[in-house]
């Protein structure tokens, strides 16, 4: 627009048609921008791995003892014992394999609470104390021991069905002939 003297009234902005170049915005410093997606992917990863790092501090989980045996159920046959240790035995006797895992926490905290609640229940490694055996074939029977999770990282351990029905009369056997002290 013009105003008839060759010359254009001013603007409302300063850097249009003239004038002063307009001011630029402040530049905000690096570390103040808004990262993407693939920066809050680093971050978060990197946080994770302080933290890993940071609970391998915790010393909870990581002494591994296998107390003496002090006393063992007179086993019906040697085959009984053998089926029992290598789906039972790393929780239930003193005679627990600690594999590279259970030396990283977080899984080192969650075998060594499987161990220590295994034993506290039923240690056939100490059968010369009372003992808690009352639900063992139940508990073989529904599938709920060996749990789950155990025969994942110990494929040994799961039993075929022949096996599982000799597991149980196995154990019948040997309680009949060798039953825990009362007292629990």
């Amino acid at each position: 627009m013009s105003t008839g003297d060759g010359t254009t009234p001013p603007t409302e902005d300063p850097g249009v048609g003239g004038g002063a170049p307009p001011e630029a915005p402040p530049k905000s410093p690096g570390w103040a921008r808004r990262p993407g997606w693939r920066g809050i992917v680093l971050r978060v990863a990197l946080g994770g791995l302080i933290l890993f790092g940071l609970i391998q501090l915790i010393p909870y989980g990581r002494a591994h003892n296998n107390p003496p045996v002090t006393g063992e159920p007179s086993w019906n046959t040697p085959q009984t014992r053998v089926l029992f240790q290598r789906a039972c035995g790393d929780c239930h006797s003193n005679l627990t394999t600690w594999p590279w895992y259970s030396n990283v926490a977080p899984v080192s905290w969650l075998v060594t609470r499987d161990v220590d609640g295994g034993r506290s229940n039923l240690n056939v490694s100490e059968w010369n104390k009372p003992q808690e055996a009352g639900d063992v074939v139940d508990n073989i029977r529904s599938g709920e021991m060996p749990p789950f999770y155990y025969t994942w990282m110990h494929s040994g351990a799961k039993l075929t069905s022949a096996e599982q029905q000799a597991l149980i009369s196995g154990w019948q056997a040997t309680m009949l002939r060798s039953p825990p002290i009362a007292g629990r």
